[in-house]
């Protein structure tokens, strides 16, 4: 079958509609490999990473979408973290790939050195000769920066992952002073006859009878569905410059391997050269699967099927740091033309989460402004005034109630997260028979005062039936970019009372302004301080305690207000849609949490 039309024939022009499209026509895994990279490092290779920008629709901004792991000593990395895209074969997506070399384990790429990019569009890696596009790379002048290779491969619908553990056994002895130390690498097979990678193990030091720890792969990354495909698994002795030594390698399917542990998944390991060149030569030792298990991933809409009954709390970013309201560049800012930031990423967001709450009643909370009539600092209020019954009728409402807010509350700080997560932990505490799951969507411009009681608070929140979704408004945190704030002695609060404006003043110890121009004292950038609570690479902890499961998304959503494309936002929030179900099914929403 041809994959080009394979991929065509997945949507047509007449059933696609941006503005309410929020299911994909065809998801794609994308793969990277390079050739004759830049050896950027002194006394070894370079390290190199891939990092994956996409542009939105008729927006000319480049976005970081992903990155894939440092390979270390190599200037022929093949990538083992793949990129899933949704793909409409009738719009332009456009794509740059650029390579650093890592020279520390800071997430700032302006600490690494750049080795080169490429730039190319979705549909010219579908559309190539088996969805394989290989072009050179620039961005250096004077210099080649050697090849990317991309290739694309449409998504099956497998929902099946599989558990499973190896351990070798007399392998060849490969280093001078002692043994082997031995690594697997798993290859999946293509159309084409070509392989992609898609899984590779620890090393296991100076062995020739290595036990690999047990991993997990999804079915769809392993065989893409196909149980037929055939599983290329080569076997390597590590080397520290990156020249690892080939030891042998076997094919299986997944169809064999989950015979499980038997006679019939013992496979000896061939090295080609040693076969032709030995008569005696038998194999250079075996590998033998020790268990696999094969689990089925339940969705969130397996969990609305079921029905449990999803309550959706949303929690609103009052602090200091998003701009004196009364001014145009604030986030806050109440134009009579157009809906600021807030207002933007609140009403695109819950138009959509609300088909997924059975009564429609949100309650609605702020946090880090100062409370009529006393100015009281609150980190957990109700926008519509009553503490007693903070929900509000649907996302009209939600907007109504933060309208209401804006000309009443005074946008102060510090901007703390923990009160709103335990308000929502508290609910779902009470909740453990499954019937109901709970998600809190916090909306702010990046800014976080609280780390500790956060991290302490999603640590104890991790065992119970919730996700917390926070979305970030504004470019400067959310880009990366470092703004400040001043500390003075007085605050301006502005409050909005129908068509007047009213300033007052306030004498407190210590107060922040939006000025950039008066940078005093920096903050930490969004980016760094949201990784820690997106526990996608490291597990948040807090005083020595581990999060169950990972249950904290991060989301940024541009300032869309100020180049009124709702396309684009729709795109963008589109993500944050799937947050809900990545939360369930990549993550796993654990039966004993529910």
């Amino acid at each position: 079958m041809n994959n080009c039309n394979s991929f065509v024939n997945m949507a047509s022009i007449g059933d696609f509609d941006p503005l309410n499209a929020s299911i994909p026509a065809t998801k794609v895994e994308i793969t990277v490999s390079c050739r004759n990279l830049l050896d950027m490092d002194t006394f070894s290779k370079s390290d190199p990473i891939c990092v994956l920008y996409t542009q939105g629709i008729g927006n000319k901004e480049w976005r970081e979408f992903g990155r894939t792991e440092v390979i270390e000593n190599t200037l022929n990395p093949e990538f083992v973290r793949k990129f899933i895209l949704d793909y409409f074969f009738e719009e332009r997506q456009n794509l740059r790939f650029d390579l650093y070399d890592v020279d520390s384990k800071s997430s700032n790429l302006s600490k690494h050195d750049f080795l080169g990019q490429a730039f190319c569009t979705l549909g010219e890696v579908v559309g190539s000769l088996g969805s394989r596009m290989e072009k050179p790379m620039v961005g250096i002048p004077g210099k080649k920066c050697g090849n990317i290779i991309v290739k694309a491969e449409e998504m099956g619908n497998c929902r099946e992952s599989v558990m499973m553990q190896f351990c070798g056994n007399k392998l060849d002895k490969k280093d001078f002073f002692g043994k082997s130390d031995p690594f697997l690498v798993f290859y999946r097979s293509n159309e084409d006859g070509t392989f992609t990678i898609c899984h590779k193990t620890e090393v296991v030091k100076n062995t020739l009878n290595p036990v690999w720890q047990a991993f997990k792969i999804p079915v769809r990354a392993l065989c893409n569905g196909d149980y037929d495909r055939t599983i290329k698994i080569e076997c390597y002795d590590w080397e520290r410059d990156g020249s690892h030594d080939f030891i042998g390698e076997f094919t299986t399917s997944y169809r064999e391997l989950s015979r499980g542990q038997s006679q019939f998944n013992v496979y000896e390991v061939i090295n080609p050269k040693k076969k032709g060149k030995k008569k005696k030569y038998l194999n250079s030792g075996t590998v033998t699967l020790l268990s696999f298990l094969v689990d089925i991933e339940v969705t969130f809409l397996d969990y609305i099927k079921g029905g449990t009954q999803i309550n959706f709390t949303v929690a609103i970013d009052f602090t200091a740091s998003n701009g004196n309201p009364a001014q145009p560049t604030s986030l806050h800012y109440m134009s009579p033309y157009q809906m600021n930031a807030y207002a933007m990423a609140l009403k695109a967001v819950g138009e959509i989460i609300q088909d997924y709450d059975s009564d429609k009643m949100f309650p609605a909370l702020g946090f880090g402004a100062k409370l009529p009539p006393d100015g009281r600092v609150s980190h957990e209020f109700a926008l519509n005034g009553n503490p007693q019954n903070p929900y509000c009728a649907g996302i009209d409402g939600v907007m109504e109630a933060y309208y209401q807010s804006l000309k009443s509350v005074c946008l102060y700080g510090p901007t703390n997260f923990s009160p709103v997560i335990n308000h929502v932990a508290r609910y779902a505490a009470s909740v453990n028979d499954g019937s109901q799951y709970f998600v809190l969507l916090i909306i702010t411009d990046g800014v976080i005062s609280d780390m500790a009681q956060t991290k302490e608070s999603i640590v104890n929140a991790s065992c119970l039936p919730m996700s917390i979704i926070i979305v970030g408004v504004g470019p400067a945190e959310f880009d990366g970019k470092k703004h400040t704030h001043r500390c003075t002695n007085t605050h301006t609060c502005v409050s909005h009372t129908h068509a007047h404006t009213h300033t007052h003043t306030h004498t407190h110890t210590h107060t922040h302004t939006h000025s950039t121009e008066q940078m005093m004292t920096t903050v930490s950038c969004f980016s760094s301080a949201m990784i820690e609570l997106d526990g996608d690479e490291v597990r948040i902890s807090s005083r020595g305690r581990y999060a169950e499961r990972d249950i904290v998304q991060v989301h940024r959503v541009p300032s869309v207000c100020s180049t009124a494309r709702l396309p684009d936002a729709w795109s963008q929030i589109g993500r944050v849609l799937g947050a809900l179900e990545y939360a369930s099914q990549t993550k796993k929403l654990s039966a004993s949490s529910l």
